[in-house]
């Protein structure tokens, strides 16, 4: 039986730089054709960003060094990364509120937003202490907050049809560019100043081939001002509100299991009785989280084929369940356990595109530019809580309390994903006379 044809989406105009995601693009082109072929420009793209997040974990992968250097406690190690989280809010969402991202062409914000990430990243080398990280590690983030969602906009004017399959090597590139410091430091050995400077040379890298790319793609986005007010009053409509309750559960998860994924291997004893056993974590757990640029691209061919809801369904229980096969089989042969790690890395992100895409196909377009950067700001305030939470239940508990407590977001996100697939099918039902 042949496949039932599918609904056009419904069309919505992208009035914020970071609600791109599989948005449909306009029907219009530029007048000029473009100076570089799409491909060329998403290749450049995409190593760019590769290049540029590698700053984002930089400081996390080494914590064992930091805590023993500047002795640090277990929670106040993971504000390392917290820190960064809540810079990336604050960026997205000013340069949302601004407009900064519509004044400036993408290309140059995102290079000056690697070298200033890269600038920060750099400053850890001078640091002594906690207390003078923490602010370089905000300003970290406020400067990612101009590379990554604004590599999705510039990747989106390039790509009419087939954009779902762009953005998934997009995020996929985010994801391994977010591994790279684990790559590093499975060397051995590796004192963290080295892993910091070569983190450093990568995004400041990024930045300046991003300026390979001589212009934006044939398929712009129209500019519109940011609203906070329009933007919480778009969280009234049903359909946005669950999909915001996914994305929260998905973050719940998402970068707890990439900064801690690593300390959690390091304890396994198979790995731990090892001669270099935190070199041994760091290049499984590179492994583990570099599934996920496979899982992107999988996600969006799911969403493709079944839709952005079902797609994220899916994702979410396997993640979820991968999560809780962690939480029970910890003590199990180290194969067992690493096939559920990489399990888990594949599916933790691969549904990451869907929740933006569901509120750009869902909100009022008058509201649209300010509904995602609501959601973008509760998905990365959700992320500090887990990753604070998660060492202090190990130190408390176990790692199986926490591998179990992450795994409530998906839980949660499954609920709302369900929810959200049946209020529409209730749309799209006829009545019945």
């Amino acid at each position: 039986m042949a496949d039932p044809p599918q609904q056009e989406p419904r069309r919505r105009a992208v009035v914020s730089p970071y609600d791109a995601e599989l948005q449909p693009a306009p029907e219009h082109t530029s007048d000029a054709a473009p100076a570089q072929r799409p491909a060329t420009a998403l290749t450049l793209i995409a190593i760019s960003t590769f290049l540029s997040m590698s700053v984002w974990f930089s400081a996390s992968f080494v914590v064992p060094q930091l805590v023993a250097v500047w002795n640090l406690s277990t929670a106040a190690s993971s504000l390392l990364t917290i820190a960064v989280q809540f810079g990336f809010v604050i960026g997205a969402v000013t340069a949302a509120a601004t407009g900064l991202a519509d004044a400036v062409p993408g290309r140059i914000l995102i290079f000056g937003g690697a070298v200033g990430a890269a600038l920060a990243n750099l400053g850890l080398l001078f640091a002594d202490g906690l207390a003078a990280a923490i602010p370089l590690r905000l300003l970290t983030g406020i400067f990612l907050a101009a590379v990554y969602p604004p590599a999705l906009k510039e990747v989106s004017t390039w790509f009419r049809t087939g954009r779902g399959t762009a953005l998934g090597v997009m995020i996929g590139a985010l994801t391994l560019g977010s591994a790279l410091p684990h790559l590093f430091n499975s060397f051995g050995d590796v004192q963290w100043q080295h892993v910091i400077t070569a983190t450093t040379i990568m995004t400041a890298a990024g930045g300046g081939l991003i300026l390979l790319l001589r212009t934006s793609g044939p398929y712009p986005f129209p500019r519109q001002p940011f609203s906070i007010t329009a933007a919480i009053t778009s969280l009234r409509n049903k359909h946005v509100a669950l999909a915001n309750i996914g994305y929260m559960g998905h973050m719940w998860e998402l970068y707890a299991m990439w900064a801690w994924v690593g300390a959690f291997l390091a304890t396994l004893p198979a790995i731990a009785t090892r001669p270099h056993p935190d070199a041994t974590a760091s290049a499984l757990s590179f492994a583990c989280i570099g599934a996920g640029a496979i899982g992107c691209f999988v996600g969006g061919r799911l969403s493709d084929r079944y839709g952005r809801a079902q797609s994220a369904l899916i994702c979410l229980i396997c993640s979820g369940t991968a999560a809780i096969g962690l939480s029970v089989l910890d003590t199990a042969p180290l194969p067992i356990v690493l096939a559920l790690c990489v399990f888990w890395g594949f599916w933790v992100i691969a549904d990451s595109a869907q929740f933006s895409a569901l509120v750009t196909e869902h909100a009022d377009p008058v509201y649209v530019g300010g509904a995602v950067s609501i959601q973008l700001a509760l998905g990365y305030l959700t992320t500090t809580l887990t990753l604070w939470l998660v060492p202090v239940l190990v130190e408390h508990l176990s790692w199986s309390a926490a591998l179990l407590a992450l795994a409530l977001g998906p839980v949660i996100g499954v609920a709302a994903m369900a929810l959200l697939i049946r209020a529409d099918r209730d749309i799209t039902t006829p009545p019945i006379h």
